[in-house]
């Protein structure tokens, strides 16, 4: 990449406003970029280069979107608030308040942590992020602009941190940006992810598709030079054609989901004509489909049906006159811009408040993020991340069909008429009592395909919705207004019901309810769980959106927590030196665990994913065994039946570092590490180093020279893992180390 200095990124920056700004004060962004270069003077980044330059490149794609001065401004800003001494009342003071509001937002997103694996984490940084977005869209803008440069620069971090960024763009920022519609963004997030999370996939791409770019590129060239003589000679004069190259993680998706190698990939390289107005597109495609062979099925409509991000182009795949299969989108000049920058696209500098120039058109595009926020208080954790996979999901296809009077509803493929009855409106889902599709009467289960015309049969006297439907929908929109029904209309019997079943379960444990259920235990449990009160929770328990145990339990662990009576690893050890039994157990192993409060010698660790001190556990009631503790994240534990569900138990490390010598575990872990010699030798010597055994070592070498060493050995917590692992990343050529997880 070109080093440039600040002052030449700044120039930069100025040219590309003035290409689309009317206006030529600058001021405000200069005074920006002068507060941020004095702040930010002598920290420097991972690369070495100063700070300064990397809000400059922020600032610098947010004008490529054409954002408002505002935006641009707060993107020069953007860690000065986190990284610097000023806060967000000297923005405000220095700037606007407007300006304070996107810096403070964008600083709020940048300190959310996506690499927990704990899904309460997952969930409430997703509710804040979307929380940030619903107050002003362009905080989000700014903060995809900032992960763009960032992933630009991804090669000066560590491979450990290099994965992990990876993996928040593809799973969290490159999903929004294409539900924004900004592919320009997506695209480029999508390529640089690819490039670390697979690194060898990456690069045979690459090499693939350049070693045929010369031919493939002299045939998209004759193909526009074609169409263009076409064109001309059908009286369209003022077109645009031109060849694109289709980028690297579309292809790679393409390849998997289809399962078709590099060669059967048509659209590697396609062509796309930009037209004037929409007439043209259907006339161009005419003229198109007359002069080349179109390829049956392979033909979209996404002028007359867009797609839910707002896509609108025509797609159609043809023969050339040689034989050779190629890609044709058709679109004018504003479903272009659409297309590239989405959201932003819309966002026009105007005179006066920033926001006014977004019509109610484009508002209407964030509908999924309204739907998110409307339900987000009613949802747990697990609903709530459903919900949000569903709506940010990039790869799932749509159905396109018809109401009665014409409209067209847009919905995943596998959708059912309940999904469609839900996306007209609650009240006629929750008084569907059956289904006409093409005027024939058809199973509730159907399901629907492109172009079909769906009728929907209400009734007053209908009971509402059946539970049964919830298995049946494929829509989260259908599954949040079916259990929102549910919480509605039986709310008083599922809060009768969730009180037996508090009740049954504090009965059957021994539990005093009155002696655990006190003000913080519930203050606690109501914001960890996102519910507003008890009765809420009493709801949510009895239709089943949690468990009572798992209600139960925390709030006894609160309750223990802030009262003598719970019993610290250290009364434990002091309450067991009468009891030989329970000290030879510590003596022998190190550690023990604690079950519900109480030490239980007979609890040990399960051999599928060996847990070690220090991983978060939970116990299995076994047949005749006792409890078997596994690791939270083991395979078999989140495979389990509801009804083994309710065999888990809360379980607790002892760790006894007084008492005898402290055990050791069996561990098993998977390297990956591009195959050289001496590659063992380094890894054997990191073991050796910090004095640990290797009890087996099996490895393997795929065809494109990738080891995979799985070794098993004995260690005694996860801090030493830990450090372990570190200095194993460290080793050249390791490119992840995976521990099993049973």
């Amino acid at each position: 990449m070109e080093e440039r200095t600040a002052r030449e990124l700044m120039q930069q920056l100025e040219q590309t406003i003035h290409k689309y700004h009317p206006s030529d004060d600058l001021s405000l962004v200069h005074k920006a970029y002068e507060l941020a270069d004095k702040a930010h003077e002598g920290q420097l980044r991972k690369s070495g280069e100063p700070y300064i330059i990397h809000p400059l490149h922020v600032a610098i794609i947010l004008a490529e979107l054409q954002l408002d001065k505002e935006s641009i401004v707060a993107g020069i800003l953007h860690d000065v608030v986190e990284d610097t001494d000023y806060t967000r009342e000297d923005i405000e003071q220095l700037f606007s308040s407007e300006v304070a509001l996107l810096v403070d937002g964008v600083t709020k997103l940048t300190q959310l942590s996506w690499s927990s694996d704990k899904i309460e984490i997952q969930a409430e940084n997703l509710r804040k992020m979307f929380l940030a977005m619903s107050k002003d869209i362009r905080v989000i803008l700014i903060k995809l602009a900032d992960r763009l440069h960032n992933m630009r620069t991804l090669q000066f971090m560590k491979p450990s941190k290099q994965k992990e960024k990876a993996r928040e763009t593809m799973e969290i920022y490159a999903p929004i940006a294409q539900r924004l519609g900004i592919s320009k963004v997506k695209i480029e997030l999508d390529d640089l992810a690819l490039k670390y999370l697979e690194p060898e996939v990456y690069e045979n791409l690459k090499e693939s598709v350049a070693a045929c770019k010369g031919e493939r590129e002299a045939f998209i060239n004759n193909i526009t030079e074609e169409i263009r003589k076409y064109m001309e000679e059908a009286g369209y004069n003022d077109v645009l054609v031109k060849g694109r190259a289709k980028h690297f993680f579309s292809i790679y998706k393409k390849m998997v989901n289809q399962h078709k190698t590099l060669e059967q990939i048509y659209d590697l390289f396609a062509v796309r004509i930009i037209v004037k107005d929409v007439k043209d597109c259907y006339g161009t495609l005419g003229i198109i489909h007359e002069k080349y062979k179109p390829i049956p099925g392979r033909f979209k409509d996404y002028i007359a049906m867009p797609k839910s991000n707002g896509y609108q182009s025509l797609h159609t795949t043809l023969l050339s006159n040689d034989g050779r299969p190629f890609e044709i989108q058709i679109r004018t000049e504003d479903m272009h811009k659409t297309a590239e920058y989405g959201i932003a696209a819309h966002w026009k500098y105007k005179e006066g408040k920033a926001g006014e120039n977004i019509s109610a058109r484009e508002v209407d595009k964030m509908t999924w993020l309204r739907q998110i926020l409307e339900y987000h208080q009613d949802l747990d954790n697990k609903e709530f991340m459903s919900t949000v996979k569903s709506d940010l999901d990039l790869f799932s296809d749509y159905v396109y069909c018809f109401t009665p009077t014409g409209d067209i509803k847009s919905l995943p493929a596998g959708s059912t008429p309940i999904d469609f009855a839900y996306s007209i409106h609650s009240a006629v889902g929750n008084k569907m009592v059956g289904a006409k599709v093409n005027n024939r009467v058809v199973p509730i289960e159907y399901e629907l395909k492109n172009g079909d015309q769906v009728a929907i049969l209400t009734s007053q006297n209908s009971k509402g919705p059946s539970r049964d439907w919830l298995k049946i929908v494929k829509s989260s929109q259908a599954r949040n207004k079916i259990n929102q029904w549910f919480k509605t209309e039986f709310r008083a019997d599922n809060i009768l019901r969730g009180k037996e079943a508090v009740e049954k379960y504090c009965k059957s444990k021994g539990i005093n309810f009155t002696e655990i259920f006190t003000q913080e235990g519930l203050e606690k449990v109501t914001k960890k769980y996102s519910y507003q009160n008890w009765d809420a929770i009493l709801a949510a328990i009895g239709h089943g959106g949690i468990k009572e145990g798992t209600v139960i339990n925390k709030l006894q662990e609160i309750y223990n927590s802030s009262h003598e009576k719970k019993l610290t690893n250290e009364d434990i050890l002091a309450s067991i030196t009468e009891n030989s039994k329970v000290k030879q157990v510590l003596a022998k192993q190190g550690s023990g665990f604690i079950v519900n409060g109480t030490f239980d010698p007979t609890a040990r660790c399960s051999r599928c994913c060996n847990p070690l001190p220090g991983d978060e556990i939970v116990g299995f009631v076994t047949r005749g065994r006792g409890i078997t503790v596994h690791r939270t994240d083991c395979s078999n534990i989140l495979h389990l039946s509801d009804t083994e569900k309710a065999r888990l138990t809360e379980v607790e490390w002892l760790v006894a570092e007084e008492v005898g010598a402290v055990g050791n575990y069996s561990v098993t872990i998977n390297i990956y590490a591009f195959n050289r010699t001496q590659l063992l030798v380094d890894i054997s010597k990191v073991f050796a180093e910090m004095d640990i055994d290797i009890e087996g070592i099996n490895s393997h070498i795929s065809k494109q020279q990738i080891a995979t060493l799985n070794i098993t050995f004995e260690i005694n917590s996860v801090e030493t893992l830990n450090r372990l692992t570190k200095k194993l990343q460290q080793i050249d050529g390791v490119q992840n180390i995976q521990r099993s997880r049973g």
